[in-house]
């Protein structure tokens, strides 16, 4: 769907809570308890329900189909048109209820990893290919893979452009040789890990992806991302958590839910913060006493918040654990001295929490929404892959955000009734973390997207998504939730009704599980939530149509025909559309709408998500522009508005900056890019028009002096080698 921003890594987050006292009951639902063993639980589940339209399937089941579609792996990348040297692995299958297949598929390129190459396949009940969403369109072609970088100067330079850490250090067995494929040309890469000086404390982990020809950065972001905050915890009341005996003594292992165990840090340091760890074990089944003077007491908020998350992904989508394997990921309390974070680490499927600092009193960070955001992030590296840079990054944080909430609403704990407030409990300046409401009341977060929103701190731009989620549930107007304030207030100042938490949910949860990719854009989100929408609900159905509106109440797209009267949305009339900045204002009386990109797809309709902002090529003005084919295999794009009136009088024409890089050679047209007016072509570019800058181009519109017309650009791409066609600065006058 989405082919802009780079790699997903290890994510996390921070929040917090006071403290627990547990009440243990006896229970034998455990499924790995032994004759020696025996889980000791509070409270049960509910019946599984499988959610988000798939169908449930028991651990071999799953095993089997996975192993299915690895089988047909091979197949596959040939039907797909993949290149000798690509190899898939399958890494997960959901099944719908109509035995429609989705299945994930990671890639390779002569062994090394692709950074950008997951992907999805969609296979009908008798296992015909039905479509697919990759995240790098295409074959992967690279010139070689011999590295004119050795591992050791890679690393050298990854310090060198690591911006995340202070004081940097990378060895050269810390660079691994990867292909990346996030942009449209693959290139050669090394992945280095650097640490430093962070966000996270003095072990700080940053991945840094750089050229292994140049060693030009490519990609940034850190690998311990964490929300920080300050203020007291709260206890969630007296509750029941699962337990294991074993022979007179107890430990804090939840047979029930994977075999979850939570372990004491010890403050260990957070570069090996399981040096010092050990169980939590004692001959009563209490644990702590509600204050810090027990190390019990952020154990047992562990422990609940785990197992409550668990729960809401088996009650709500029928997943079993992170992996939807059965398995628990195992969680460190305690962890260094005054640190006021939480992480999720994917490289070893754990969890770990800080035991605060004096800007919250020193609570430890063990929130039930702490537990849900980070057990979060570990289904999304499970699922979509996510990058945690740029836009994908913000959808990152967004999911963990939206699922915590979610989480929180399915805990239904009186201490902490669910609302859309995050970090509400952190005694932050505000009363608030960051806020699903009103995202930018926080004087840093997005409530809307623009242009820039891939630059902005991922935690800054995920109010998008928590924005649009918000809006997608409870729609819009004010009303008191959890016994908390809450306005659903728009980028657009439409008015409409929400579909409901759960139902916005189901469809975030299958758009994620199906349909999105690493590399996944907030325009690719909103066709993934639109067509998760459409499964679970039907294309003509109210769900999907507000699922549009709250999207257009955010700034990504317009809402789609209402399905009971087939007009289009009216765009309300009280919306100020973005001023695009001094640069990239279109001449007086230009006809087209948004001809710089300024305002993001305001204004046109694009077959892939060719408006963008990626710094892997530029603007002429201004930091949008159109980024047109570039794939090196057979493709076609295009991108086109409609309903222009062309001036009645004078010589109108049409007039645009173009950009042509390729990887062609001579004057034949191999690669081309066609300028259409109501479907006739007026003009037409290919690789022979290459240019080391942007070249103005002008088209005679005479013709059509008068008239309501479409403009569209047509790419088209041959089976090799890429052509590269930036458009931007459109005007019609």
């Amino acid at each position: 769907m989405n082919r802009k921003n780079a790699l997903a890594a290890a994510v996390a987050a921070a929040l917090a809570l006071g403290s627990v006292t547990v009440v243990a009951t006896q229970s034998t639902a455990a499924t790995q308890s032994t004759a020696a063993t025996q889980s000791t639980a509070a409270t049960g589940t509910s019946a599984a329900r499988p959610g988000a339209g798939f169908k449930a399937m028991t651990a071999e089941a799953r095993g089997e189909a996975i192993r299915t579609a690895d089988r047909n792996a091979a197949a596959t990348a040939r039907e797909l048109g993949l290149g000798s040297a690509e190899r898939l692995a399958a890494k997960d299958v959901l099944v719908d209820a109509d035995g429609t297949r989705h299945v994930r598929y990671d890639r390779t390129y002569s062994g090394l990893s692709v950074i950008g190459g997951d992907l999805v396949v969609h296979l009908a009940r008798d296992g015909k290919i039905t479509g697919s969403d990759l995240a790098h369109q295409g074959a992967i072609r690279v010139a070689g893979i011999s590295p004119k970088l050795t591992a050791a100067a890679a690393s050298s330079a990854a310090v060198r452009h690591a911006k995340h850490v202070k004081n940097p250090k990378a060895g050269s067995k810390d660079s691994t040789l990867v292909v990346y494929a996030v942009g449209k040309v693959p290139v050669l890469a090394y992945r280095s890990t650097v640490t430093g000086e962070g966000e996270t404390g003095p072990a700080s982990r940053e991945a840094v992806i750089v050229d292994a020809t140049s060693g030009a950065p490519l990609d940034q972001y850190e690998l311990h991302q964490s929300v920080t905050g300050t203020g007291n915890g709260i206890t969630v009341g007296q509750v029941s958590i699962e337990t294991t005996q074993s022979g007179s003594g107890y430990t804090l292992t939840d047979a029930a839910h994977g075999g979850t165990i939570v372990y004491d840090s010890y403050n260990s340091p957070q570069s090996a913060p399981k040096q010092n760890a050990r169980t939590f074990s004692k001959t009563t089944n209490s644990w702590g006493n509600g204050t810090t003077s027990s190390r019990e007491s952020a154990a047992a908020d562990a422990s609940y918040g785990l197992a409550k998350t668990w729960d809401y992904y088996k009650d709500s989508f029928n997943r079993s654990g992170i992996r939807n394997d059965g398995r628990g990921a195992p969680a460190y309390v305690h962890v260094d001295t005054s640190l006021l974070n939480a992480f999720y680490d994917d490289d070893c499927f754990c969890m770990f929490f800080g035991d605060g600092s004096s800007q919250n009193g020193n609570t430890p960070v063990t929130a039930i929404d702490v537990a849900g955001h980070e057990m979060s992030h570990g289904v999304t590296a499970a699922t979509a892959g996510l990058n945690y840079s740029g836009e994908s990054g913000g959808l990152n944080e967004a999911t963990s955000d939206i699922f915590g909430t979610m989480v929180e609403f399915h805990a239904d704990n009186a201490g902490d009734p669910g609302d859309y407030l995050i970090g509400e409990k952190l005694n932050m300046p505000g009363g608030y973390m960051r806020r699903m409401d009103n995202p930018a009341a926080d004087g840093n977060s997005l409530s809307c997207w623009t242009s820039g929103a891939g630059s902005v701190d991922v935690h800054y731009s995920s109010g998008i998504g928590n924005h649009f989620f918000y809006l997608a549930a409870e729609g819009t107007g004010a009303k008191t939730i959890g016994g908390r304030a809450h306005n659903g207030t728009t980028c657009n100042n439409d008015t409409f009704a929400g579909i409901g938490k759960d139902k916005a949910a189901a469809v975030w949860y299958r758009a994620l599980s199906a349909y999105m990719t690493s590399t996944t854009s907030y325009a690719g989100a909103r066709t993934a939530t639109l067509q998760a929408a459409a499964d679970l609900y039907g294309t003509n159905s109210q769900e999907r149509y507000l699922v549009s509106k709250a999207w257009a109440a955010v700034g990504v797209g317009t809402a789609l025909p209402d399905p009971g009267t087939g007009i289009p949305a009216p765009s309300p009339s009280t919306s100020t559309p973005p001023t695009p900045s001094p640069s990239t204002t279109p001449p007086s009386g230009n006809a087209l709408t948004n001809g710089g990109f300024e305002q993001g797809t305001s204004g046109w309709t694009q077959s892939d998500n060719i408006i963008t902002n990626s710094a892997l090529q530029t603007a002429r003005g201004g930091s949008s522009y159109a980024w047109m084919m570039g794939y090196g295999t057979a493709a076609i794009e295009s991108l086109s508005q409609s309903d222009i009136a062309v001036p009645s009088t004078g010589t109108p024409k049409l007039t645009f900056w173009l950009k042509v890089s390729t990887q062609e050679s001579g004057s034949i047209a191999y690669d081309t890019l066609k300028v259409k007016v109501n479907g006739t072509t007026l003009a037409a570019y290919s690789n022979a028009h290459a240019s080391s800058g942007y070249v103005q181009r002008t088209v005679d519109l005479s013709a059509y002096k008068g008239q309501t017309v479409q403009l569209q650009f047509a790419g088209t791409e041959d089976a090799y080698l890429a052509t590269i066609f930036l458009i931007d600065d459109i005007a019609i006058g």
